[in-house]
């Protein structure tokens, strides 16, 4: 009896440790979707330790062993990479590999709406929201209509509000008798962009945002009655304000205020701000995402690419359906160092290794802290970097790294900082 149950016991043991060893197995693997801030970068010890050969080779022959070395990193077994190093000052490539698989760029997508905005509306630009009437005034009495004209700044705020409604008061307007109207006509009416998963934080693409929501017309007639300001209507309707409308208060941003925080920051709402006023330059009837995408074209067929060899869908980078290379971001941040006029307002924008925005917390190495200057990007599987950075001989360089099908998102951002630091070093 005795050596049945210890045969049970036995039995039961080994049916028990199945599952845990199974487990094990898919944790050592990295098949289970974890928090990638508690990943150690374990893949990436062996390829990434000090190389002392590399110190002993001259530049820029001591970034390409470099580079080679660290793309000899286990990850790269299950994930890809499109990487380009431009020397801004000999004009000429010093490092590429795959640099013209098309990859998913992330928040990296932000470089080509800054450099296009900056380069079709300048860096005088503003970005306005107008609050205009028609009728007449008599006695405190508005008769007629008020609107509000969104112009898509997602600066826009309180203190805007107070001097809109400040401003009718000014004038000695106590009542409105009429509508009151939201005029949104400077874009389409999608409220979303093209390929944005459902479960993202995203961004509401409305002409009139407050606080980040479309509910601007409700904070408006709010703040009339707060000011005392009576109105007959029951709510705002939408309508176009007509050209003859007489102009009571014009607000605005200008475009380094909208560039600091979407760069900066990674700020989607501001980028698709940015994007749809390069769709209102084209002058057509409502802006729209097609809008921007033919201007974006047209700057990287300025610069020496074919644009029907890439897939744009929107201006923050949020969308699954874009496709760019390391090849194109590189192209563009030359255009953009050899144009002055952009690279003033382009180069202040960027966050700065070590300092500032998405890369405070990386870059501490002297080499690279406040050396590198560029935009970080992050979706799931993807993590991308592209900026300058000057190297220890005093060139001038521009870079793009992609990663696509990447797990943890540490292992590309320590191999990211590592290239930088190749860069930088003596």
């Amino acid at each position: 009896m005795k050596k049945i149950i210890y045969m049970m016991l036995g039995l039961m043991m080994v049916w028990i440790s199945v599952p845990v060893q199974a487990q094990n197995v898919i944790e050592d693997e990295g098949i289970e979707m974890v928090d990638e801030e508690d990943v150690a970068d374990s893949t990436l010890v062996d390829s990434l330790a000090a190389d002392t050969l590399t110190q002993k080779l001259p530049w820029p022959e001591s970034v390409k062993v470099g580079i080679d070395k660290l793309l000899e990193s286990k990850m790269f077994e299950t994930s890809q990479v499109g990487l380009m190093v431009w020397d801004l000052s000999a004009d000429s490539c010093i490092y590429q590999r795959n640099e013209r698989q098309l990859m998913r760029p992330a928040s990296t997508m932000k470089l080509l709406t800054a450099i296009t905005a900056l380069d079709k509306l300048g860096g005088s630009y503003q970005f306005k929201t107008t609050l205009k009437y028609t009728g007449t005034i008599e006695n405190g009495v508005l008769t007629g209509d008020v609107y509000c004209i969104g112009g898509m700044d997602p600066r826009f705020n309180s203190d805007d509000m107070s001097a809109f409604v400040n401003s009718l008061k000014d004038m000695g307007v106590d009542t409105i008798r009429g509508s009151i109207y939201a005029d949104r006509s400077l874009k389409d009416a999608d409220l979303l962009g093209e390929g944005w998963c459902w479960d993202d934080d995203n961004p509401v693409l409305s002409p009139l945002v407050f606080q980040r929501k479309d509910i601007f017309m409700d904070k408006f007639l709010a703040k009339l009655r707060e000011e005392g300001i009576e109105y007959s209507c029951f709510g705002a309707s939408e309508k176009t304000c007509p050209a003859s409308a007489f102009t009571v208060c014009t607000r605005f941003h200008t475009m380094d205020q909208i560039l600091h925080k979407m760069m900066k920051e990674s700020d989607n709402l501001y980028a698709e701000s940015m994007y749809y006023q390069i769709a209102a330059s084209t002058g057509n009837k409502w802006a729209s995402a097609k809008s921007a995408r033919n201007v974006e074209r047209q700057l990287i067929r300025k610069i020496g690419l074919d644009p029907a060899r890439y897939k744009l869908a929107d201006g923050s980078g949020l969308s699954l359906y874009n496709y760019l290379s390391a090849e194109l971001e590189v192209k563009l941040l030359r255009y953009a160092y050899l144009n002055g006029n952009i690279m003033d307002h382009l180069k202040h924008s960027l966050p700065i290794g070590g300092v500032d925005g998405t890369l405070k917390k990386r870059m501490k190495n002297s080499f690279v802290h406040g050396n590198v200057k560029a935009k970080t990007g992050t979706l799931t599987g993807i993590i991308s970097l592209a900026g300058y950075c000057t190297a220890a001989n005093g060139h001038e360089l521009c870079f793009a790294i992609i990663n696509n099908g990447i797990m943890h998102g540490n292992n590309a951002r320590h191999f990211a900082d590592k290239v930088c630091t190749l860069l930088c070093q003596p």
